[in-house]
């Protein structure tokens, strides 16, 4: 059976801004990031969100193994009574310390979002199709 084609409401949307650097040579590209005309960390920012997840991730294995290593370490109940809590508590950060990550991460990509878009109204009113000052 042959497939429909999408409809425009269905239709995979691409970000301008990959869409604008997939019509950019690369000496565009180059001259944009020299000049500062085009904002590199946008792009990157997704990039250090995962890194610091992943060490965010890292940390909760470090706070699982001490839980673990502390009720192994020593015999008896009272090792166990400490380690729970340990674990507990050290995975509340953990979650705590993941959602302020994002939206620290979530802050920057507004930022960088807002430059664009000023960019875009400012690229408007260069093209006169702001009213005239005299006007109404």
């Amino acid at each position: 059976m042959p497939r429909r084609p999408l409809s425009p409401a269905r239709a995979p949307t691409v970000r301008p801004s990959l869409e604008a650097f997939r019509k950019a040579s690369p000496g565009e590209i180059l001259t944009d990031l020299l000049t500062f005309d085009r904002l590199l960390t946008g792009p990157v920012i997704h990039l250090i969100y995962w890194a610091g997840l992943a060490l965010i991730v890292l940390g909760g294995f470090a706070v699982v193994g001490g839980a673990v290593g502390l009720a192994l370490n020593e015999p008896g109940w009272l090792s166990w009574v400490l380690a729970i809590p340990t674990l507990v508590i050290g995975l509340l950060v953990l979650s705590i310390g993941a959602l302020l990550w994002r939206s620290f991460c979530e802050l920057y990509v507004a930022l960088f979002q807002i430059a664009a878009d000023l960019k875009v109204m400012r690229a408007y009113v260069e093209q006169d199709h702001a009213p005239a000052r005299g006007e109404p």
